[in-house]
């Protein structure tokens, strides 16, 4: 059983830990995207090919090719930028792609980990990528370690963290970093002290909301500001 893991560390000084996949899970995930890629490229040649059939021209023979090509490169990049660090086969592997922070991979992070593929795949059979894999701290491959990310496995509490960090980073327009210090306070309010949710509170919002409005903060009160931090998350700040 695999028990490495991510370690990040919020504002509040929870922990979250997200289980790290193993080459394992990162083979079964490849092999099923290994799969549909190849499908979907011969599928692509196959519709041209009958299509050429059906007009008596070689003049579109041409896109047989290389978009067939383009499928088969791009498919990972495309389906990890779309899906959110997922493609199929990781879905069904239960495993993301995420950034050392627990955060969505940028698109240029996501280009850079795939563009690192030639060299991850070399000399054959991806046997660099898993000898890294097997090899270094949070087994990421050489791509992971120039695009700064990490894949992980999705357990029922990575899930949820994973899953409303998007959507509020874009809801709000706050910094994806903000947002999960924010929701890590608002987890955690019960079980912290007044003293010490009021200040945090205060300091989160101060980063959160125009400048003009930050003096308001000392007069505010302990449920004025549990407020201000879930109104800030629906994004009517």
């Amino acid at each position: 059983m695999n028990d490495e893991q991510l370690h990040i560390t919020g504002l509040t000084g929870v922990e979250l830990k997200l289980p790290i996949a193993g080459p394992g899970s990162r083979s079964y995930a490849f092999i099923i995207d290994w799969h549909i890629r190849i499908l979907l490229s011969l599928a692509w040649m196959l519709a041209v090919w009958l299509l050429q059939r059906s007009l008596h021209s070689r003049a579109i023979m041409p896109l047989i090719g290389w978009p067939a090509l383009a499928i088969y490169l791009l498919y990972h990049p495309v389906l990890e930028i779309l899906m959110q660090g997922r493609t199929p086969g990781k879905r069904s592997a239960g495993v993301r792609l995420v950034t050392r922070g627990g955060g969505l991979p940028s698109v240029s992070a996501i280009l850079i980990r795939n563009v690192f593929r030639l060299l991850d795949s070399a000399p054959a059979f991806y046997m660099i990528g898993l000898a890294s894999c097997m090899f270094t701290k949070d087994r990421v491959r050489v791509g992971d370690l120039a695009a700064g990310t990490v894949l992980v496995l999705e357990n029922a509490g990575a899930a949820r963290v994973l899953e409303i960090m998007p959507g509020l980073a874009t809801h709000t327009g706050l910094d994806p970093r903000l947002v999960e210090l924010i929701q890590d306070l608002l987890d955690r309010w019960p079980s912290l002290s007044s003293e010490r949710r009021v200040a945090l509170a205060r300091e989160l919002l101060a980063r959160a909301i125009p400048a003009q409005y930050r003096d308001a903060l000392a007069a505010h009160g302990e449920s004025e500001l549990l407020q201000r931090l879930r109104t800030v998350l629906a994004g009517a700040a």
